[in-house]
């Protein structure tokens, strides 16, 4: 985890310069990744904090709502049918 897309970027070169092959950075919305494997297979990422999830809603409502990335729109539908109801703090489900 990094605070900005600088400091991802100046990892992604360290990381790349020590051979390892890294992904370009990818948006995933409510923050940048990049990914890398080391030797023995295991993957890392390094995601940024920015921009956070009040991209897509006030931050006083975070959590009532649903929200999917626009790659997921399309299965909304069947993502509602099988994920199972979440409970928020006040103790109403969704």
């Amino acid at each position: 985890r990094v605070p900005d897309e600088e400091t991802q970027l100046a990892l992604r070169e360290a990381v790349a310069a020590l051979g390892y092959n890294v992904t370009p950075v990818l948006d995933r919305n409510y923050f940048r990744s990049i990914y890398f494997r080391e030797p023995g297979g295991v993957l890392f990422e390094i995601a940024t904090d920015p921009p956070g999830f009040a991209v897509d809603e006030d931050s006083e409502h975070l959590g009532e709502d649903l929200k999917l990335p626009p790659w997921l729109e399309t299965r909304r539908d069947r993502l509602e049918e099988v994920l199972p109801p979440l409970r928020v703090p006040d103790g109403e489900g969704l």
